[in-house]
This record gives structure tokens, sequence and C-alpha cells, in this order.
């Protein structure tokens, strides 16, 4: 009987439905990075997966320097023309950031090929480094392509499909073509698969695009945005989110340089672990971002407080019990990737507990670049990189993956309470859990 009135209450609500329903693709995604992950780390050498979580640390951080923001940017666009009765012009938004985005993506590449080799490989000690660079660089644009496309999904109200390329086809190239290495003894290949895998979800991906935006009616309204406007709108969060993810790949690259690739293989397994967490902060987020962009708009500020409350308990009441497992059960969970990975089981644990603080914060980190404080933000993150880099290079050498998690939890903190604070004093809205 209880669980039927649990059900039929879920059903009423919209927010708690598609919440639930978006976060059991992402909860199937992470156990299938977790499967892989097994995978790699058992039949893979440490150095290789090495290699392949420091081109992927590049990826994120190059590629989100390219996208200049637009990732996110296109659900602030989308909840502004939905208040205008306009969304047809999403479409037209849509061209103008991919044309900018291939536009960064080569002057990326250009960049990297005016770099002296030498100076490169020496600077990580590793004579393949700058190998792996330039084939990262040169897809770039395919990777933002496709991480773009995702959200476009999301702003054209496809979450289903969105989740579905987020989660799970996003692993499928890299997850077969790795078998297929292992089957012919190519494994020195692993790095060259997972870049081409992007290729192939770019343009996937660009194929649905084009087949939903077809749907729409078209007008001859008009254009709202213009380029530069769509980039002044953009670059502040192109900005945070290059913060976010140089606060998840300092750790990495500074590892890479004190330690070994297999420091950084070690540790990366405790950051992938970390995700199971972090999934439901950012699957929260992603229902409710269009959203907060949409109420405050309207200037409905009841119902965008209770968006935001009703967000934070959700994150808190899932987060909670996965968080104790996870650390009652770290070296249990460890050992699935092979005995020698539990030599990261301190710095794991750091990272969970540290992950777990933060998501008390709620939405904290899509309410500012939802609401026109892309800059209040960016300087927030700045800060935050500021202090991660510091804490990395001083902490690194001496403490190793221990001093890594120290870094990464200070500094994710530092942004969300900053954050928190910032919100209360412009809006009166608590963010934080109550």
């Amino acid at each position: 009987m209880k669980t039927k009135i649990i059900f039929e209450r879920i059903s009423k609500n919209p927010f708690l439905k598609q919440s639930l329903s978006t976060l059991f693709l992402r909860i199937f995604g992470v156990l299938l990075l977790f499967g892989f992950t097994v995978f790699l780390t058992k039949n893979y050498t440490p150095k290789l997966v090495g290699q392949y979580d420091f081109i992927r640390s590049f990826l994120l951080a190059a590629g989100c320097i390219c996208m200049l923001g637009f990732d996110q940017s296109i659900l602030y666009f989308k909840g502004f023309l939905a208040s205008q009765n306009a969304v047809e012009q999403l479409k037209k938004v849509y061209a103008k950031m991919v044309i900018m985005l291939f536009t960064a993506s080569l002057l990326a590449l250009i960049i990297i090929l005016c770099i002296d080799e030498k100076r490169i490989n020496n600077y990580f000690v590793d004579d393949e480094v700058y190998t792996i660079l330039l084939k990262g660089a040169a897809t770039l644009f395919f990777y933002g392509l496709s991480l773009f496309n995702t959200e476009v999904f999301r702003a054209l109200d496809k979450l289903y499909i969105a989740e579905l390329f987020r989660n799970i086809l996003k692993y499928i190239p890299l997850i077969a073509g790795s078998i297929v290495l292992f089957y012919y003894h190519k494994e020195t290949y692993l790095v060259d698969v997972f870049l081409l895998g992007f290729v192939v979800l770019a343009i996937l991906s660009s194929i649905f695009v084009f087949i939903y935006f077809n749907k729409t009616t078209e007008t001859n309204t008009p254009e709202i945005f213009s380029k530069k406007e769509i980039f002044i709108k953009s670059y502040p969060i192109a900005i945070s989110g290059m913060a976010m993810f140089l606060l998840m790949c300092f750790d990495i690259m500074f590892l890479k340089k004190y330690r070994n690739d297999e420091a950084v293989a070690f540790y990366s397994v405790g950051v992938k672990v970390m995700t199971i967490v972090s999934v439901i902060v950012l699957t929260v987020n992603i229902t409710v971002s269009a959203k907060i962009a949409e109420l405050f708009s309207g200037r409905n500020l009841a119902e965008l407080k209770k968006v935001l409350r009703n967000s934070a308990r959700l994150i808190f009441f899932i987060t909670f019990p996965v968080i104790f497992l996870i650390s009652v059960f770290s070296e249990y969970v460890l050992s699935f990737f092979g005995h020698q990975y539990i030599a990261a089981q301190q710095a794991f644990l750091i990272l969970i507990i540290g992950q777990g603080i933060c998501s008390l914060f709620g939405s904290a980190p899509v309410y500012l670049n939802m609401t026109g404080r892309q800059h209040i933000f960016q300087n927030i993150l700045i800060a935050a990189v500021m202090i991660n880099f510091l804490l990395n290079r001083f902490l690194i050498p001496q403490y190793g993956m221990t001093g890594a998690a120290i870094a990464y939890v200070s500094s994710s903190f530092f942004w969300n309470f900053i954050s928190a604070v910032v919100i209360y004093k412009k809006d009166k809205i608590l963010i934080f859990l109550h």
C-alpha cells in the first residue's frame, strides 16, 4: 500500500518523476563506466590507463575552452526564448555556436602545432606526450560538438535522448574498441580508439539534432541574438566551465609530473568512483537549470525558491546513503580494479566525503549562470582555480594522491560556499539544504 502511494506521488510530481528517470539513466551510465574501468584496469597496464586518463583530462580542459560555454548557455537562451515565446530562434543560435566552436577548435590545434615538441616532452619527462596532445587537439571539434549536441537535446526537451548520449552511447565506441584491441593484442592504440569515438558520436548526434530542428516551425521573425551577443552571454560561462575542469585536471597534470602514469591511474579510479555522488548532483541540476532561467526571467521567485528547496532535499536524501556505503566499503570497492588500486584509499575517502559535503549546496553550481550572474560565478571559480593550483603544486610533491585529494576538496568547498553566500545576499534565497 505504501509503495503504491509513493509511486502515485512520484507520477503526480513532474519534477520528481523527471529527476528520478534521468537519475536512473545516469546511474546505469555510472555502472557501465564502472564495469569498463574494471575491465581496463585488469587488462591494460597502469601506464596505458594513465595515458588514457591524461588525454581525457586534456580534452576536458581544452574542450571546455573551445566550447566557449555554449553547452550551458544554450539552456539559458532556451529559457529566455521560452519566456519570449520565440523558441524557434534556438536553431539560429545553435548554428552560430557551431561555427564559433569550429573556429576555436581550429585555433587550439594551430597553437599546439606551434609549440616546440621537445619542450612539452621534457616538461612531462615523457617522449609520447606531445604526440598524444596533438591527436587530442585534432579531435577537439568533434569532442566539443558531441558534448554540445547532448545539451542541445536537453534544450529541445529531448531529455531521455540527451541522457542516452551522455551516459550510454558516449562509452560504446571506447568499450567496443578497447575489447577489440585487447583481443588482437593492440592495447597501445587505446588513446586513438578513445579519440576516434568522439568523431563517431559527433556525427551521430548531429544527425539527431538536424532531424529535431527540422521538425520545428520556421518563422521570418528577425534574429534576436547576434554572434556578438551570444559570445558575450556565453564566454563568462566558458571561463567558469574551464575553471571547473581545471579543478579536475591540475591534480592529474601534477601527479603525472611529480609521480608517474601509475599514480595517475590509481588516483583517477578514485575520481571515477566519486562520480557516483557527483552524478546525482548533476542530474538534479540538469533537470532544474532551464526552469531556473525561465522562473527567474519571469520573476516568479516563490516558485523558484520551491524548485531550489526541492532540488537540495532530493540531492541530500539520495547522496547520503551512497556516500555512507562507499566510505564503509572503500577498500572493497577499490579492490575491484585490482589489488594495487587500494593505494588510493586515503585519497578516495577524502574525495568521496568532500563531494558529499559539497552536495549540501544544492543547485548553487547552476543558479548564478542561469540568472544572468555569469561574471560573478566566473570570478568565484577563478579564485578557486588559483587556490587549487597552489595547493596541488605544494601538496602533491610531498603527499602525492592524498595531497591532490585535499586540494580538490578544499577548492570545491570554497566555490560552493562563496556561491551560496552571494546568492543569499543577492536574492535572499537560501540555496543550502534546509
